[in-house]
C-alpha cells in the first residue's frame, strides 16, 4: 500500500470517527444527527472546525473546551483513533469495484458494532436505526452472495431461540432475561452468520456475559439484581466471528 493510500485510508477513518463519536453521543438522547452543529454539553457553545479536528484538536485543546474547560472524555480520541486504524487495514489495495464494496461492507459493519457496543455499555439500549442499517447491509449481501436457506434459518434461528429462552425465563422468574434489541440483534446477525453461526454467538455471548456477570458480583462491582449490558458480548463474540473467523475457527477447537 502506498503512501497516499495509508493517508487517505487513515484520514477517512478519523473523519468516521469523530462522527461516530456524534452518533454515541446524540442518538440516545434524540438529538439530530447532523443538526446541531457539534456543540459542549455542558456550557453549549457551538464548538468551531479547527476545534473539531479528530484527535489533533484533543491534543490542542489539552482535553478540554476551550470555553468552559468542560473535560472532553477520552473516549473521542480513542474512538476517532481506532476507527481511523480501521479503516487503514481494510483500506482497498486497489480501486475494482469488488474491492471497494468489500471495504464499504466490513467498514460499516465495524462503524455500526463499534457504535452500538459504546451506546449499550453507557445507556442499556440497541437503537431500532442501527439495527436496521444493519439489517439492510447483511440482508443485501446474503441475498447477493448466500443461499437463501442460509440466511433465513440463520435469522429465524437468532430470533426465535433467544425469544423462546426469555419467554421461560419470564414466566420462571417474571421479569425478562434479554430486551427485544438484543433479540434484533441475534435475527440481523444470523442473516449473515447463518445457523451454525449464530448458535455459536448466542453460546459464546451468553458465556462470556454470564463469567464477567459473576466476576463483577464477586468483587463487588454489579449486584445480583442488577441489569448488565448484553449486546456488548453479541458484537464481541459477532467481530471475532467476521473479522478474525481463522482466529474463531481456531478457538473453536479449544471446545
Amino acid at each position: 500500500m502506498d503512501y497516499a493510500s495509508i493517508f487517505f485510508g487513515v484520514s477517512f477513518g478519523l473523519i468516521f470517527g469523530s462522527f461516530l463519536n456524534a452518533l454515541i453521543y446524540r442518538i440516545p438522547k434524540g438529538i439530530g444527527i447532523f443538526l446541531p452543529r457539534s456543540f459542549c454539553p455542558k456550557c453549549e457553545k457551538t464548538i468551531p472546525w479547527y476545534e473539531n479536528i479528530p484527535v489533533l484538536s484533543y491534543i490542542f485543546l489539552r482535553g478540554a473546551c476551550s470555553n468552559c474547560k468542560n473535560p472532553i472524555p477520552r473516549q473521542y480520541p480513542i474512538i476517532e483513533a481506532i476507527t481511523g486504524l480501521a479503516s487503514y487495514l481494510l483500506w482497498p489495495k486497489n480501486f475494482e469495484i469488488f474491492n471497494i464494496l468489500n471495504y464499504a461492507f466490513y467498514f460499516s459493519i465495524f462503524c455500526i458494532f463499534i457504535t452500538h457496543f459504546l451506546i449499550d455499555l453507557k445507556h442499556k439500549i440497541l437503537p431500532n436505526i442501527l439495527n436496521l442499517y444493519l439489517g439492510i447491509i447483511f440482508l443485501t449481501f446474503s441475498i447477493m452472495f448466500k443461499n437463501w436457506q442460509f440466511w433465513l434459518y440463520g435469522s429465524l434461528i437468532g430470533v426465535l431461540f433467544p425469544l423462546s429462552v426469555t419467554w421461560l425465563f419470564y414466566l420462571a422468574k417474571k421479569k425478562e432475561g434479554l430486551g427485544m434489541g438484543d433479540i434484533k440483534l441475534f435475527g440481523i446477525l444470523g442473516l449473515h452468520l447463518g445457523p451454525m453461526g449464530i448458535i455459536q454467538n448466542i453460546f459464546f455471548s451468553c458465556l462470556g456475559g454470564s463469567l464477567i456477570g459473576f466476576f463483577l458480583i464477586l468483587i463487588n462491582k454489579l449486584k445480583r439484581e442488577s441489569e448488565m449490558p448484553f449486546g456488548p458480548f453479541i458484537i464481541l463474540v459477532a467481530s471475532l466471528q467476521i473479522f478474525f473467523p481463522k482466529f474463531f475457527e481456531s478457538f473453536l477447537k479449544i471446545f
